[in-house]
This record gives structure tokens, sequence and C-alpha cells, in this order.
């Protein structure tokens, strides 16, 4: 076999591996504030939409999966609690979402055209 086909080959699986990678990556639960930052919101909008968004969540009844993460601050790790919600939860929670702000409302139309 010439190192050309073992190239293409190569190639072709790495992509396959990638497309697996990321359809697993879109499909595990993420906080609010990281689904709004996957979108390319500065940090103070993601996190001022994130709360917004676990207000319009509690009211729905939508419970997230519980867990903790590791934030580092001064080289310190502390754990924090978290909740994660699927991208689902997250489509269901945007579109109850009401924010009052200019900057929100567009931001929340942005989100909406990404997470459809």
């Amino acid at each position: 076999m010439s190192k050309v086909i073992r190239r293409t080959r190569r190639a072709t699986r790495r992509a396959a591996r990638a497309v697996l990678r990321d359809r697993a990556r879109a499909n595990r639960p993420h906080s609010f504030a990281s689904h709004v930052a996957r979108s390319c919101e500065t940090a103070e909008t993601a996190k001022s939409i994130a709360n917004g968004l676990r207000t319009a969540a509690k009211r729905l009844g939508l419970v997230g999966k519980a867990g903790r993460t590791r934030r580092t601050v001064d080289g310190r790790g502390r754990l924090r609690r978290v909740v994660r919600y699927t991208a689902d939860q997250f489509r269901t929670a945007l579109t109850a979402y009401r924010p009052r702000k200019a900057a929100y409302v567009a931001a929340r139309a942005r989100l909406l055209e990404v997470a459809a």
C-alpha cells in the first residue's frame, strides 16, 4: 500500500472521529452560561442571560443534572456546585426567557437562531 493511500485513509478516519467527537460533545449537558458563551457572547452578557435562563427553567420546572466543577482562583482549585442542562432543556428555557434590555433581546434572538 502506498504512502498516499495510507495518508488518505488516515485523514478520512481522523475526520470521521472528529465528527463523532463533536456529536458526543454536543449531546453532553452544559451549564446555561456555557451554552450562552458558546455563541460568542461577552462574559458579562453570558452571565446575565444565564441568570435569566435559570429563572425561566425554575418557572418551567426544568431540572438539570447537578455536578461539581473546579474553579481555579489564584492557583487554588475550589469546588463549586453547578447544574448542567442538555441542549433541549436550554432551548426550552430560551423560548420561555423574556428579557427586557435591548442587548439581551438581541442576544436571545441570536441564540435562538444558533440553537434551532
